[in-house]
């Protein structure tokens, strides 16, 4: 990419966070988008499909930029405080963004694109855990529980309060706490 790539792609950028900001993802038009980036219509087409595509993928960087803090995806299953509390390190270092991109309708498709990408990492490395009903399961109910208990309870009871209750919630899938036998582990 050369510089003038990324300084149009950077103008558009701003220009969608600066907007989105204050408008939910729906209001905004291209034409406005253009005329904050001062930029045509037919330079921000050659990037982006449409206000979605680019809304896309600046969810992607973000989330991947969570992702980031996950030292060992692995620990989804062999460590789940850990990773939980690794996720949770990178949604803070990413909150702003967080705040902006996924507001209003965008809201539900943090979780969702978040469990994604998860899976798509763990499911690279052990592919026999793709058809795996526990396995799947297990990482949705973990990853979409401790959202949506932080989302609900941290402003009533704090961060450090929920995060304790969910790291206590979360190691009861801790493999080293888990009492089953190992032939009913289906992720070993």
């Amino acid at each position: 990419m050369d510089l003038r790539e990324k300084k149009t792609r950077r103008s558009i950028t701003n220009a969608f966070l600066a907007i989105r900001s204050k408008k939910p993802l729906e209001k905004i038009t291209i034409k406005e988008l253009c005329e904050r980036a001062e930029i045509s219509k037919a330079t921000f087409y050659l990037h982006y499909r449409d206000i979605y595509d680019l809304s896309d993928t600046l969810q992607l960087t973000v989330i991947k930029d969570i992702l980031r803090h996950v030292q060992d995806p692995a620990d989804m299953i062999d460590n789940p405080c850990k990773s939980s509390k690794e996720m949770i390190d990178g949604f803070y270092a990413n909150r702003g963004m967080v705040n902006i991109l996924f507001s209003g309708s965008q809201f539900y498709r943090l979780p969702e694109k978040i469990e994604h990408e998860i899976k798509e990492i763990l499911f690279e490395r052990f592919p026999e855990l793709k058809n795996n009903i526990y396995a799947n399961v297990r990482i949705t109910y973990q990853l979409m529980g401790s959202f949506y208990a932080f989302y609900r309870y941290e402003n009533s009871f704090g961060f450090d309060e929920v995060f304790s209750s969910v790291n206590k919630i979360t190691a009861l899938f801790d493999r080293n706490n888990d009492e089953r036998t190992a032939e009913n582990r289906p992720y070993q």
